[in-house]
């Protein structure tokens, strides 16, 4: 499998498999206040069983080519991971998500692996459109988003139940020529 290096640090971004289910359940017990705050990811796995079905349903979404996971390793240990939470090859439309532990925070850990998987969706496999949804109380994912050189494209009021509050959820996408002119303009300032 893929292991790639996200900077000096000791960080890698590598598959997230369902045999990897103890140490997903151990990092999101690390993590699930911090997790869920804004997104009820990983709140079903709460036993390896339960880990497993859900680190299992993206091995079946990665094998339809419909989505995938991907966790975000530092230093040798799970800290969080980003995803394609839907990969439409036939509109050439995906979305990506991401989540961390609070141990992962505050070292572009995020930004540096979204980045592999936009050039991917983009560079690779072709596609158009690359989203991001967030909900609007979450600075961190919005920092991210902006950091991408996503634009927000607008706001679905109240339209994600969550803890009791109906959150306003953004949207944010760049397209295949803004990504590519972007990255051309990173290459070329790297020079």
């Amino acid at each position: 499998m893929y292991a790639i290096s996200l900077g000096d640090d000791g960080a890698q971004l590598r598959p997230l498999e369902p045999w990897h289910a103890e140490e997903f359940l151990a990092h999101l017990d690390r993590g699930r206040d911090h997790i869920n705050e804004h997104i009820p990811f990983g709140s079903k796995a709460t036993g390896v069983d339960s880990a497993r079905e859900v680190l299992q349903r993206y091995a079946d979404m990665r094998a339809a080519d419909s989505g995938s996971l991907h966790g975000v390793w530092l230093d040798g240990k799970l800290v969080g991971g980003v995803l394609f939470r839907i990969f439409d090859t036939s509109t050439g439309v995906c979305e990506i998500g991401c989540w961390l532990e609070p141990a992962g925070t505050g070292r572009g850990l995020v930004t540096r692996a979204c980045r592999v998987l936009i050039d991917w969706a983009v560079l690779e496999r072709g596609m158009h459109r690359v989203e991001w949804h967030a909900a609007s109380g979450n600075t961190a994912s919005i920092k991210v988003a902006a950091r991408l050189g996503l634009t927000r494209e607008g706001v679905l009021r109240e339209s994600f139940p969550w803890r009791g509050i109906r959150q306003d959820y953004e949207i944010w996408a760049v397209l295949a020529p803004e990504w590519r002119a972007a990255r051309a303009r990173d290459t070329n300032s790297d020079l």
